[in-house]
């Protein structure tokens, strides 16, 4: 399958008009023209998923994360990310990103974490999109049962990949929980949102410590926090499983989700008791 028509296929299923206008989506590096047998996806575009992509020969990496989000005057390989593009070229394998248009995404990043920590049923947006209201960011559902808090965060534990950041929250740990709100990756911004919805409790990644004791401190949901990589790792089987029944072509591809631990926190350590 000629790059062109994957990226034509991963463009209708997450459009680039959907990405902030901050954001850096789509192509990176890559012929169009190239023939593609084999897609990773991964989070992030980082050395370890290159030497991955590299050892299982694949042609194409997806990734959720820009490799390239701040403007750039150089790619010489005197840079992490420099090297990362001429091992890339060098070896003919392409990059294509999709980031915060797949946060937008029906199914997109938060759909599926919130199937991944327990929620069932229909989900909606916290932030419906002005043309779709079925779409937006970040996602509210409920539980099969109220259960406490305590037992919400093991299950969301259980639920998202294994880091040292592991998984936190805020809140009585007695505190019933039935609706709740998710955000993949940074949700610090929805705050106000998740309190307006009056879910019971509102599980994102990078809670900044003021913002999270004033939320606290003004009765809103109990907050759950976990590794921004891991909140955002469950959308890449839905990705894979959307790109491959897109077409009878794109079924014939062969594709792989990388299970490499990108998470920029290596170590946890809760220090005396």
């Amino acid at each position: 399958m000629r790059l062109s028509h994957v990226i034509s296929a991963l463009e209708e299923l997450y459009p680039p008009a959907w990405a902030e206008s901050w954001d850096a989506v789509g192509l990176v590096c890559g012929d169009p023209a190239q023939d593609v047998g084999r897609v990773l996806f991964a989070v992030d575009p980082v050395a370890a998923v290159i030497d991955e992509a590299l050892e299982w020969e694949a042609d194409l990496v997806v990734t959720h994360h820009p490799l390239l989000l701040r403007g750039v005057h150089s790619v010489a390989a005197t840079t992490p990310k420099g090297r990362l593009v001429h091992r890339m070229i060098t070896n003919g394998i392409a990059l294509h990103t999709a980031h915060t248009n797949a946060d937008r995404a029906a199914p997109g990043v938060s759909d599926a974490l919130a199937r991944a920590v327990g929620l069932t049923g229909e989900l909606r947006p916290m932030v419906p999109a002005d043309d779709d209201p079925r779409r937006g960011l970040g996602r509210i559902g409920e539980l099969d049962e109220p259960v406490a808090l305590r037992e919400f965060t093991r299950r969301a534990a259980a639920g998202l990949p294994s880091t040292a950041w592991g998984v936190r929250a805020a809140g009585d740990p007695d505190r019933p929980v039935r609706t709740v709100a998710v955000c993949g990756g940074a949700g610090d911004s929805l705050l106000g949102t998740a309190q307006a919805a009056g879910v019971d409790a509102y599980l994102t990644a990078d809670l900044r410590h003021h913002p999270a004791s004033e939320f606290a401190e003004q009765g809103g949901p109990a907050l759950v926090d976990a590794a921004h990589w891991a909140t955002e790792w469950p959308w890449l089987a839905d990705a894979e499983r959307r790109l491959a029944g897109s077409s009878p072509e794109a079924g014939k591809l062969e594709t792989r989700v990388s299970t490499l631990v990108t998470d920029a926190w290596t170590l946890h350590d809760e220090g005396a008791k």
